[in-house]
């Protein structure tokens, strides 16, 4: 080997032994702001953004910087989806479920009421026409989209007196994302739409009578175990909710390809870290809750039966008066029965044999 040659060699080998692309390294300085939904002090969620963040810096060493707003720095929880659309912020991390208003299609790209678990979610997305449809319908929003956590099957929450029926429902100002609202309506529930920043608050002044925010982590967290004893499972509505990070169309074509392999490569690495945190801390939390005196308790039956009947009329009403919705849920639909049909035979047999062994 000549010496032109072993200087040019060691020199790409510099490069990359450095951990960077040759030609991510030539790119120009990037300057980005994240608009969260979420607040600081739930370093799962909002940690997702930081962990999404630092890993762009880390891989573009140093050229592209994301600086992460909790909820209300830069704009309300719930506006950052217009954050994004009107170019205010180039991306945002949320639940996509919390602009039902705008369109019920949102939230087939979060969580539906008994729809997808976390790892069926995963495969709509990625091997099946999830997030195709979905990034055909935020385009309409000025939004592209990728997957940005998932928290796994949350409980479903925190009341101040036990149901023990259908009819126990009735009157309870019961904070929980819209669609669910939507399906508890009928049995005379009042939901409410609260961010997470001010959910203690309004149930311990009594502004509402229940709320759920999303498991024992979370919750013990934000003290909710203070003020009102029943915790009550499973968060039927939320099988396997995704948060999603929206990124401004126009910023992201914007970016060179490098750039842009770089955010999708991030993205994935936060989306898989924050179900890992949650699965990893969510046993602890409740093992301390229940040892506090937390009252654990399940949903009953007839409780699951009339929500699931109100779910499956809900869907039927969307698909005949919402093309959108009826576009994404057909799709969505045939691919949860398929999964369901594989993991009755896999996953679940093999979960409900472990779960009853002593180990």
């Amino acid at each position: 080997m000549d010496r032109r040659s072993l200087i040019k060699n060691a020199g790409i080998a510099g490069v990359l032994a450095a951990g960077i692309a040759p030609a991510v390294h030539a790119q120009a300085a990037v300057r980005w702001r994240l608009a969260s939904s979420f607040p600081k002090s739930l370093d799962t969620i909002f940690g997702t953004a930081e962990t999404f963040s630092k890993k762009v810096s880390d891989m573009t060493g140093g050229k592209f910087q994301i600086s992460v707003h909790a909820s209300g720095e830069l704009m309300p929880a719930l506006g950052v989806l217009d954050g994004v659309q009107n170019a205010s912020v180039e991306m945002a991390h949320t639940a996509p479920y919390y602009f039902y208003g705008k369109d019920p299609t949102f939230a087939l790209g979060c969580a539906v009421p008994f729809g997808m678990n976390t790892r069926q979610m995963n495969a709509w997305m990625y091997e099946g026409n999830g997030l195709k449809l979905m990034r055909e319908f935020y385009a309409k929003y000025n939004v592209f989209s990728l997957p940005g956590g998932n928290t796994g099957a949350q409980m479903g929450g925190w009341f101040r007196k036990e149901i023990k029926s259908v009819a126990d429902l009735k009157g309870l100002k019961f904070r929980t994302n819209p669609i669910a609202g939507k399906v508890l309506e009928p049995f005379g529930m009042i939901p409410q739409s609260i961010p997470g920043a001010d959910l203690y608050p309004a149930l311990e002044k009594g502004t509402i009578d229940a709320l759920e925010w999303v498991g024992p982590y979370d919750d013990q967290k934000l003290g909710f175990n203070k003020v009102a004893p029943f915790y009550y499972y499973p968060g039927w509505w939320e099988g396997g909710p995704q948060l999603d990070f929206y990124i401004n169309s126009k910023a992201w074509e914007g970016l060179p390809a490098e750039y842009k392999a770089v955010v999708e490569a991030a993205a994935a690495h936060a989306h898989v870290t924050m179900t890992a945190k949650y699965d990893a801390k969510n046993p602890i939390a409740l093992k301390q809750l229940v040892g506090s005196g937390t009252k654990l308790r399940p949903f009953t039956q007839d409780v699951m039966n009339a929500a699931f009947k109100s779910a499956q009329q809900i869907y039927a009403d969307l698909n005949n008066s919402n093309p959108e919705w009826k576009k994404v849920y057909t799709d969505y639909a045939k691919f949860l029965a398929d999964q369901n049909a594989w993991f009755r035979f896999t996953e679940g047999t093999y979960d409900r044999f472990m779960q009853q062994q002593k180990l």
